[in-house]
């Protein structure tokens, strides 16, 4: 029997088959407005690149904002239970875990047993999520990555201090056309710089304990973590795919589930 783990939020869905104790195989596909066909879609092409299909034995568990709409699961587990686990499994070491996704930010400390000992997390501004960085990339007109290594060259960047996400809109939209206008790199560091800010803030609210890892579709955006990291004090483990965290943490509790015996 092997072990899914599907993760299904706003933007992506994530899946990720475990066999034993290794991963054979991940897929992040966009999510679509039903979040079923969604789940099966994204499925189907995991279980394609490991040559599997839906007839093999399979114990899943899912998670995300479209988790418990599933008809097919075994288990539906919370984000931040599944995102413990699954940096616990990437990064033994870390005791600190920040998960930046596409409409939320969640802080969780993990104990070494990969567990939530607290959390937090904000998800009632878009401000300091992937929703805001698209945002603020199309009015800068320009993508992600191009931001993201235009940032490296700012020595530094103007205070972007709305509180909301339409505030700090406002106050980008004002460097932007500016006479003479704000330097581009010094505007997106101070985007970054307003994002991380937030996230110091839920650090702080519940401690700062090395290692710390990041995690979610965000953290894909090198310049944001620099600034981040530099924030910390210290280096700051990133996976090479951590979009899929909670993907994985659902996969190791399937896993779980089955050693204990758990049928079909």
């Amino acid at each position: 029997m092997k072990a899914l783990g599907i993760d299904i939020g706003s933007l992506t869905t994530k899946v990720v088959i475990l066999d034993s104790n290794d991963a054979l195989s991940f897929n992040v596909t966009p999510s679509g407005d039903e979040p079923e066909s969604s789940a099966r879609a994204a499925l189907e092409e995991s279980l394609g690149q490991s040559e599997l299909n839906l007839d093999h034995d399979f114990y899943l568990v899912s998670t995300g904002i479209g988790g418990k709409l599933l008809p097919f699961t075994q288990q539906q587990k919370a984000i931040t239970t599944c995102l413990a686990r699954g940096v616990h499994y990437l990064f033994p070491s870390a005791r600190l875990a920040i998960d930046i996704g596409a409409e939320s930010c969640n802080v969780l400390k993990v104990n070494e047993r990969g567990r939530i000992k607290d959390w937090v997390n904000h998800d009632k501004c878009a401000a300091g999520t992937g929703v805001f960085l698209q945002k603020m990339a199309k009015i800068m007109r320009m993508p992600l990555e191009e931001m993201s290594k235009l940032s490296f060259r700012a020595s530094s960047g103007p205070a972007i201090t709305g509180t909301f996400a339409v505030f700090a809109e406002s106050e980008v939209i004002s460097h932007v056309h500016r006479v003479p206008p704000t330097p581009k790199e010094e505007i997106v560091a101070g985007i970054y710089s307003s994002v991380v800010s937030r996230i110091m803030t839920l650090c702080k609210r519940i401690g700062i304990e090395k290692d710390v890892a990041v995690v979610g579709g965000v953290a894909l955006n090198n310049g944001l973590v620099s600034i981040l990291e530099k924030a910390m004090g210290f280096e700051i483990l990133v996976p090479e795919a951590p979009q899929i965290a909670a993907a994985l943490g659902a996969a190791v509790i399937a896993r779980e589930s089955i050693e204990k015996g758990a049928d079909r």
